[in-house]
């Protein structure tokens, strides 16, 4: 994560008519460590602020010409993230509610008094820190989120893309299963992404991979721990459950997790608690859990190694990623997306791919699924010259299919063979052609066109 913005002195620019009050406010002001700019006029208060921008402006109600109040209409129009501080001489309550209204911050009462001022003043800074402080933090969440994207159009990826919009609004747990490199944690954070925006809160993602962490760690990572819990332990340390906020605790390869510890999870999953280790008083926690696995998880269970009862709880929706060699339609979008990402990334201009490389890319095994194809395109933007990648780019273990449908010259030639193969594949494994057509999102008489067409050996069902 990058580094937080620094804080620069503030900067305030001060509007009064009534040039005794205006010198002395901004002389102490700036005794006080800020950057004052004065105006006289509410004319010159928004000529100096459409030339620069400043943190707060503190303004009289009553100005000659342009009054305090429009000098507040046009700051929210030229800088709105300025605080606006008035000052008016006639503290009722009507006016402040009129000055809330237009978008004041806070106001002031003549007689100023200079400490009232500098109080008023801090606590305007204090809340403006906070509000760019909790930008900052968005913008890095969503840089975070957004550094990837599910890619696809494909009729499997299609039903991926509808389980995750159906289920992102709600609070129910998600299990994501499919080979390594298929993009379950893509999945996991587009889940977040748009639950976060069907109904605004604030939590984070966080990703824990429970391979990645010893068993005697990966507790005090899960529910945090108190001083003294175990050696190392010198000061509280909340766990990611905690550290999510309302957000989404992403559990990556949760067919790892010690029995022990899957105990512990069923607990925080059905009472929405945990127990930070050390601790005797549980603490209540909001984040939703999405776990990912690459293993067959009821086989799992049968074989004793995860708990019955939490798979059943964590298996509210299932949503399966199918392997790339399952989906190789996709892999022309794929490559136009991770080329352009990798081509920005190394300071490349690579346009795309030449269609020898197209036709070897297409006909790969793809053992290591979308990674893998990841992986060779930024090989091949490293070492290559553009603007195509060719295919002497690619790396040379990539291994195609014996008589690959996409080993021919001519690309239509070889989608019109690939689509023959994937509609067989699909009636071999569903010989109803209504729920064939309903996999393939197509209509039933598209079905029956294309297995005329493209001369289909359905087999009867």
């Amino acid at each position: 994560m990058a580094a937080r913005p620094a804080k620069p002195m503030a900067s305030v620019l001060l509007v009064d008519d009534e040039q005794l009050i205006r010198e002395s406010i901004g002389e102490f002001l700036e005794q006080e460590g800020f950057f004052v700019q004065l105006a006289g006029s509410g004319e010159d208060a928004l000529r100096f602020a459409s030339a620069r921008r400043y943190d707060i402006v503190i303004c009289d109600v009553n100005l000659p010409g342009i009054d305090g109040l429009e000098v507040l209409e046009q700051l929210r129009k030229i800088s709105p993230e300025t605080f606006v501080l008035l000052i008016t001489a006639y503290a009722t309550i009507e006016n402040a509610i009129q000055a809330f209204q237009r978008g004041a911050h806070d106001y002031l009462m003549k007689p100023v008094v200079l400490d009232e001022v500098l109080t008023k003043l801090t606590r305007l800074i204090t809340i403006r820190n906070l509000y760019q402080e909790n930008e900052w933090l968005r913008r890095e969440v969503n840089r975070e989120i957004d550094s990837g994207a599910i890619v696809g159009q494909s009729s499997v990826m299609m039903r991926v893309h509808e389980l995750t919009r159906k289920v992102a609004p709600t609070p129910s747990m998600v299990l994501i299963t499919g080979e390594s490199g298929t993009g379950k944690e893509l999945v996991a954070k587009a889940i977040h992404r748009q639950s976060m925006e069907a109904r605004p809160r604030e939590g984070r993602f966080i990703a824990l991979n429970c391979a990645a962490i010893p068993n005697e760690l990966l507790e005090a990572q899960l529910f945090g721990h108190r001083r003294g819990a175990f050696t190392g332990a010198d000061r509280d340390q909340a766990g990611v459950f905690v550290h999510a906020g309302e957000g989404t605790v992403f559990l990556d390869e949760i067919g790892e997790m010690p029995l022990a510890t899957q105990a512990k999870l069923l607990r925080v999953l059905e009472q929405k608690e945990v127990f930070p280790v050390g601790a005797n008083e549980p603490v209540e926690v909001e984040a939703r859990v999405v776990a990912a696995t690459n293993k067959d998880l009821a086989h799992e269970v049968e074989q004793g190694n995860f708990r019955e009862d939490l798979y059943y709880r964590l298996n509210v929706l299932t949503i399966l990623l199918p392997p790339l060699r399952e989906r190789r339609e996709d892999i022309p979008d794929l490559v136009e997306y991770l080329l352009n990402k990798h081509s920005r990334a190394l300071g490349k201009k690579f346009t795309g791919v030449s269609h020898e490389a197209m036709q070897l890319l297409l006909a790969c095994k793809w053992k290591g699924n979308v990674r893998e194809l990841d992986n060779a395109l930024q090989r091949a933007v490293i070492l290559g010259e553009g603007p195509l990648v060719t295919a002497q780019d690619l790396p040379p273990d990539l291994a195609p299919t014996p008589n690959d449908p996409f080993l021919v010259d001519n690309l239509s030639q070889a989608v019109e063979r690939f689509e023959k193969m994937h509609i067989e594949r699909i009636l071999r494994q569903t010989p109803d052609k209504k729920e064939a057509a309903r996999r393939l999102d197509i209509g039933l008489s598209s079905l029956y066109r294309k297995i005329d067409d493209l001369k289909i050996q359905a087999p009867k069902g």
